[in-house]
């Protein structure tokens, strides 16, 4: 079983960055795609940003352009780099890795954002 464990999370004022990592306890090399996800309150889960095996990145017109997915193989982990957060983007985010295999979630980090 692969855990998936998110940090960088916490409480940012308005502009601000913070760096989200995603350390898997499996080697990440082989994954066909890697994800952000976040859940607010009362609100339904939504992609943030996902990279595909053929690395192709979307990102949700919300974050476009604010957001950046990217992995360090040698790390196994995977980061969400997020940049002039606004208060809308305070939530859980959550990581998913989509192995060959099976897809593993995180278990989510709080991402608090001040106006």
């Amino acid at each position: 079983q692969v855990q998936l464990v998110e940090s960088g999370g916490g409480l940012v004022q308005a502009g601000g960055s913070l760096r989200l990592s995603c350390a898997a306890s499996r080697n990440i090399s082989s994954i066909n795609g890697m994800g952000w996800y976040r859940q607010a309150p009362g609100k339904q889960r939504e992609l943030v940003a996902y990279n595909s095996s053929l690395s192709h990145t979307s990102y949700s017109d919300s974050v476009k352009g604010r957001f950046t997915i990217s992995r360090d193989n040698a790390k196994n982990t995977v980061y969400l780099e997020m940049n002039r957060l606004k208060p809308e983007d305070t939530a859980v985010y959550y990581c998913k890795l989509d192995f060959p295999d099976i897809t593993y979630w995180g278990r989510g980090t709080q991402v608090t954002v001040s106006s």
